[in-house]
């Protein structure tokens, strides 16, 4: 599904303004302002179910760990492998490579 023009340069533009950020509390009291508290408790599942699938947690091993649904969990894997973006592979990468590991 294409984003409609208007939307993908919103997108784009929230993008840009994620990359103004420079220190943690910056991301988090934007974040904690753009987004609803459920919209954060979602994205950063997404986020805890990423790093587990990474680790090579099966998908019952992730939701005994975190509550999280089998179907959120599928999704965030087929993201994590399948999907074109690589967002998620991208920030583990980066997240690696800065810890120094």
């Amino acid at each position: 599904m294409h984003m409609r023009k208007r939307n993908r340069n919103n997108l784009e533009h929230l993008c840009q303004a994620f990359l103004l950020l420079e220190t943690e509390v910056e991301v988090y009291n934007f974040l904690k302002d753009l987004c609803t508290p459920s919209e954060l408790e979602a994205l950063s599942e997404r986020w805890n179910i990423c790093k587990h699938l990474h680790k090579g947690l099966s998908y019952r091993e992730i939701h005994e760990k975190t509550g999280s649904s089998l179907t959120t969990i599928g999704k965030v894997a087929r993201f994590l492998k399948n999907e074109p973006y690589q967002g998620y592979t991208t920030m583990l990468k980066k997240l690696k490579k800065s810890s120094g590991e």
